[in-house]
């Protein structure tokens, strides 16, 4: 764990323009992103082609691409990587299941995708994202909350320290959440 301030330092410099920082900050936060990460991918079957550590260099690739990322501390940069990691993983299952279906977009050898995802985790991956947005249609803070608890590994403190929001209310927008969430998607995904 790097010393408090010490990321928020990092990303003042990043939000000063130098992009050296991230180059900086990642190494810092490498750790806590590939455990998050590695959360993610726990039900997904061995030898799939996008280990933690492989998700956490697309995560540092496309914050690279952003270059106006403002983040002010700690958890808001894990909750924009968590957001980042949630998009991931939705394009890698709409890849799959594009591949699965022809999709008349340009072939993709389905060895590159195959390995990723079984065809189930795939449908699982795209009916969260989907309900996960519906979600956010119906209670935006709930499925922040969500996105932040599930997708970026926050805790319930580290959530409502970056909404600014008391514990006790993440708390119950969670609880909402993954009620709701489960009863969506009859069952499909454990959010625990």
């Amino acid at each position: 764990m790097p010393e408090p301030g010490t990321v928020t330092l990092f990303l003042r410099r990043l939000n000063d323009g130098d992009t050296s920082a991230l180059d900086e900050l990642m190494p810092l936060l490498f750790d806590e992103l590939h455990r998050v990460a590695s959360q993610r991918l726990r039900g997904e079957r061995p030898g799939h082609t996008l280990g933690a550590t492989a998700l956490v260099n697309e995560v540092y690739l496309k914050m690279v691409d952003h270059k106006l990322l403002e983040m002010a501390d700690r958890n808001e940069f894990l909750a924009v990587a968590s957001r980042i990691m949630r998009n991931i993983l939705v394009d890698y299952a709409r890849t799959r299941r594009r591949a699965k279906r022809g999709g008349g977009q340009a072939n993709v050898p389905l060895d590159d995708v195959a390995a990723f995802l079984s065809d189930q985790e795939a449908d699982e991956v795209l009916v969260l994202d989907e309900a996960l947005e519906r979600l956010m249609q119906i209670d935006e803070r709930a499925g922040l909350v969500v996105q932040y608890r599930f997708f970026g590994g926050l805790t319930l403190d580290e959530t409502a320290e970056h909404m600014g929001i008391a514990k006790r209310t993440i708390q119950r927008s969670w609880t909402m959440a993954r009620a709701w969430l489960r009863k969506e998607m009859a069952g499909g995904i454990s959010l625990d």
